[in-house]
């Protein structure tokens, strides 16, 4: 049984509290299907957020099963939760949905066992037939059965679902709230529908009517014109508003216990003939409660799911293909000047001084030719490779934070959900640099000469430090668009703060370099160079070069700073 005692949940309005729950008070049987109604912003989906835990009540108390949910949560197996959005992939199909959501909710004995689990809840959604369809074609309805099947897997207890009828067709509509019917006839399941729609009422248990916030009525749908003294239920919500809802409240509390009775009296009738279906439980003992799966089981899921959906993204494949290949490319057409040798000085001495001194002058202006055009070179790269990582993870988290939401209220490890988007991104910022190094380091292209190792490892922690950095972002951003602008911000300023093309004023330059990884990647590969380029490149540098050890720490830290803001973002609530 779910009961609310004087229930509330309130924010602070211009230094005001205001309860947008407000002493809500109910007992909800086992088997129970109830609609939640009301005019908008009248306190539906918050007092549903409030039950499911993602509100904490700031008055009164939830009890499960007598136990209360503010000392003792709601385990992940007993509750499922739809919400408005799509809950599924678009690459991914039917099954693999499902699937997915099976393996990071619950722990399977074997693979009969997780098979069972899946079929069941396709044959429970009616989505059987259509299992190896892709979610990107479904209809409206379908996906809403789809957001379903996914909570069934673990087989909730209580069935939260919010708005799953909006949008959709009268006759999607119907079948919805029909398939909402038969679950909650199953296993003494409680499914709870918030709906703005007035519409197949009939099919409910009991209808709740909330009025900014207050109880206006809860009983059998038979019930509701006659309380509300009107011919259609239609007329319901302009009738709510001829009284303020501190009248309603008060209304029903005087006839709570008679419609309270009247819904007990219809719960009877239905379990004697056989429509409700409600597991006895013997004293002293408990159901039991799907495991949720370990983290590194969470984590393999996720990884394996994260491929799947990037190589059916035939335009992500291409994006990432095109810059790997592009990328390098226009490093190499820009290399000529820097891929002259550099000259030095003739050992035989010349008798005509003023010859001797153009020499001498001609050399250096040779030199720091190819310094200024090698420096320029290994900053384009870092630059290049800061945009590949800005494109690798800017949206990454922040592009399915609603998915992940869900998830992690499902049970999901916050851990293993970024272990798994670490160790994809790790593939990518490796295979980019690495190819980055070895197509700009080849005999007719490479600018180079000196340590390809060195070179190509600080061409890895540049991207790996900017693909950490905007992880990070994306994890603390709450939309995609926010985290993709803020991390091309920041790319965009790495090359005017890093010193290499303009010497920044020394104040401003100790404050802001710990900052600039392209400084850190390009100064680290200067000192690879072999010894004469690197002294042509210091011929033409105003910015002190730092030692590689330094780069390496400096660029080692920012990777582990944008992976502890990932790392807290992730564990962040932000549901909107």
């Amino acid at each position: 049984m779910l009961e609310l005692q004087d229930v509330c949940f309130a924010i602070e309005k211009e230094g005001e509290e205001v309860n947008l729950v407000d002493h809500v008070s109910l007992r909800i049987p086992r088997g129970h299907f109830m609609a939640i109604v009301g005019p908008s912003g009248c306190g539906k989906t918050t007092l549903l957020k409030t039950i499911a835990g993602m509100n904490a009540e700031s008055g009164g108390q939830l009890l499960w099963n007598g136990k209360n949910l503010s000392e003792n949560d709601f385990e992940p197996s007993e509750l499922g939760y739809v919400p408005q959005f799509s809950i599924a992939y678009d690459p991914l199909t039917v099954d693999e949905s499902i699937e997915a959501a099976t393996r990071l909710r619950c722990k399977t004995r074997n693979a009969e066992d997780l098979d069972a689990r899946i079929d069941k809840a396709l044959e429970e959604t009616g989505l059987t037939a259509i299992a190896e369809r892709p979610v990107k074609v479904l209809s409206g309805g379908q996906k809403r059965r789809l957001g379903l099947a996914m909570e069934m897997v673990s087989d909730p207890k209580l069935l939260l679902c919010d708005e799953v009828t909006s949008g959709l067709d009268p006759r999607s509509e119907r079948d919805i709230v029909k398939l909402l019917h038969t679950l909650s006839r199953k296993e003494g399941r409680i499914v709870l529908s918030v709906t703005h729609s007035l519409a197949h009422l009939e099919l409910y248990d009991s209808i709740l009517v909330l009025h900014e916030g207050k109880v206006a009525f809860h009983g059998p749908p038979d019930m509701l014109t006659h309380y509300f003294s009107v011919k259609d239920t239609e007329e319901i919500y302009p009738r709510l508003s001829t009284q303020p809802s501190e009248r309603w409240q008060t209304s029903w509390l005087k006839h709570r216990a008679a419609y309270e009775e009247k819904i007990n009296i219809l719960r009877t009738r239905l379990m004697k003939e056989g429509e409700l279906q409600v597991p006895e439980i013997k004293e002293g003992e408990e159901e039991k409660d799907v495991r949720t799966p370990s983290a590194i089981s969470q984590f393999m899921t996720l990884l394996s799911r994260r491929w799947r959906i990037f190589f059916r993204d035939r335009g992500q494949v291409f994006l990432q293909l095109a810059i790997m290949l592009c990328f390098p490319v226009l490093v190499a057409l820009f290399s000529d000047k820097a891929n002259q040798p550099i000259r030095s000085l003739s050992d035989i001495k010349q008798s005509n001084m003023e010859i001797e001194m153009k020499e001498q002058q001609s050399v250096r202006q040779d030199t720091m030719k190819a310094g200024s055009a090698i420096s320029g070179i290994i900053m384009f790269q870092v630059v290049l490779l800061g945009l590949m990582g800005s494109n690798n993870s800017a949206r990454e988290i922040a592009g399915e934070r609603q998915i992940y939401e869900k998830e992690k209220f499902g049970g999901l490890s916050p851990t293993a959900y970024l272990a798994s988007k670490v160790a994809f991104l790790t593939c990518l910022v490796v295979a980019q640099s690495l190819w980055m190094a070895v197509f700009v380091n080849l005999p007719f292209f490479s600018p180079f000469d000196g340590e390809f190792g060195q070179h190509a490892l600080f061409l890895l922690f540049c991207n790996a430090s900017m693909t950490a950095v905007c992880l990070g972002i994306s994890a603390m951003m709450k939309t995609a668009e926010q985290a993709s602008l803020l991390s091309i911000y920041l790319v965009g300023f790495q090359l005017p703060l890093s010193g290499a093309v303009l010497a920044l004023p020394e104040k401003i330059e100790w404050i802001t370099r710990p900052f600039i990884s392209a400084y850190w990647s390009w100064s680290g590969s200067i000192e690879a160079l072999a010894t004469s380029r690197n002294q042509a490149v210091e011929m033409v540098i105003s910015t002190t070069l730092s030692n590689q050890e330094t780069c390496i720490y400096l660029l080692s830290l920012h990777v582990a700073v944008g992976l502890l803001i990932a790392w807290i973002g992730a564990k962040r609530h932000q549901w909107d």
